[in-house]
C-alpha cells in the first residue's frame, strides 16, 4: 500500500465534519499543558518555521496557526505590472481556462462555473489564467491583496471538507467544487480588470475569516449567499486568513500570464511575482 494512499485514507475516510468541528474547538484551548503539547506536536509534524512570526508566545494552538508576521518579513514586489502571490504556498496546477475547464491536477479537470457558482462569471475568464496555491499546515495562513484592488463581490458556497493535499487531489474528481469555498471578485483599482480569488476550505480548516467584513465570525455565518462589496485594499494588504492550511485558486484575465519560472511544486511566498500583466 503506497504512502499516498495511506495518507488519503487517514485524512479523508474519517468523519470529516466532526473532526473539523473538534479541531476548531480543541485548537482554541488555552490550558497551558494542552496548548504547549499541541503546539509542540504541530511544529514537529508540520515543519513550522516561526522565525518570522511577530509573536513568540501564543495563548492557544489556534493563535499560533493564524500568527502574524514581523513587519517587512514578506517584501511586496512593487512593479505595477505584476500581480503578486496572495499567500505563502506551494504552486499546484496552473494554465489557461479552456472551454470552461481548469485542472485540479493533470488529467483531473473541473468546470470553473461549478467552482464560482456562476456560469456567467466563469465565462468572463475563458482563455484567462488560473493558478492553484496550496497552503500547508505549517505555513503562514493569512492571505493578502495581489495588487491595488477593490473587492466587489463575495459568494459563500457551503460544502464538504476533503483534504486538499496531492494524494486526495489525484483521487477525488472536482474536489475544489465539492468543498466549502468563497469566491471573491476584485477589480484592479487602476484599470478595472477583474480577478477572482477562491479560498477553498479543507479538513480541519472549514473556517475562512475576512475580518474587514465581520470582525467576530467566519464567512459561514449568514449561510450561502452572494454579497455585493465595496472595499479597497492596497497591494500586499491583508485580506483574511484560514484557521489551518488550505488552498487559494487565483483567476486572471487573458492579458495576465504566469511569470517566468513559475512551475508546479515550487514554493512561493507572499509578495513574490505570480502573474505579469502584458
Amino acid at each position: 500500500m503506497s504512502q499516498g494512499y495511506v495518507n488519503f485514507l487517514l485524512t479523508n475516510r474519517i468523519p470529516r465534519h466532526v473532526l473539523t468541528r473538534f479541531m476548531g474547538w480543541f485548537s482554541k484551548i488555552e490550558f497551558a499543558p494542552v496548548r504547549s503539547l499541541s503546539i509542540a506536536l504541530w511544529k514537529l509534524f508540520c515543519s513550522v518555521d516561526m522565525s518570522d512570526s511577530k509573536e513568540t508566545r501564543f495563548a492557544s494552538l489556534h493563535q499560533a496557526f493564524i500568527r502574524e508576521l514581523k513587519d517587512g518579513a514578506r517584501p511586496i514586489d512593487p512593479d505595477p505590472a505584476t500581480l503578486t502571490s496572495p499567500c505563502d504556498a506551494i504552486v499546484g496546477a496552473f494554465g489557461r481556462v479552456d472551454r470552461g475547464m481548469a485542472l485540479q491536477v493533470k488529467g483531473m479537470p473541473y468546470p470553473v462555473a461549478d467552482l464560482f457558482g456562476s456560469t456567467d462569471e466563469a465565462a468572463a475568464f475563458e482563455g484567462g489564467w488560473y493558478v492553484t496555491l496550496r497552503l500547508t499546515a505549517g505555513m503562514y495562513h493569512r492571505f493578502h491583496a495581489p495588487h491595488d484592488v477593490v473587492a466587489e463581490q463575495l459568494r459563500y458556497i457551503s460544502g464538504d471538507t476533503w483534504n486538499v493535499n496531492p494524494p486526495t487531489l489525484a483521487r477525488i474528481e472536482r474536489l475544489f467544487c465539492r468543498n466549502e469555498r468563497a469566491p471573491l471578485t476584485v477589480r484592479l483599482a487602476a484599470t478595472g480588470e477583474k480577478l477572482v480569488l477562491v479560498p477553498v476550505a479543507a479538513v480541519l480548516v472549514a473556517s475562512i475569516r475576512l475580518p474587514w467584513l465581520d470582525e467576530k465570525f467566519s464567512i459561514r455565518r449568514g449561510g450561502a449567499r452572494t454579497e455585493p462589496l465595496d472595499h479597497s485594499f492596497a497591494k500586499g494588504e491583508e485580506m483574511g486568513w484560514f484557521e489551518h492550511g488550505s488552498t487559494i485558486v487565483v483567476f486572471a484575465p487573458s492579458n495576465c500570464a504566469p511569470v517566468a519560472g513559475l512551475e508546479t511544486g515550487r514554493t512561493i511566498r507572499l509578495g513574490e511575482p505570480l502573474l505579469q500583466r502584458l
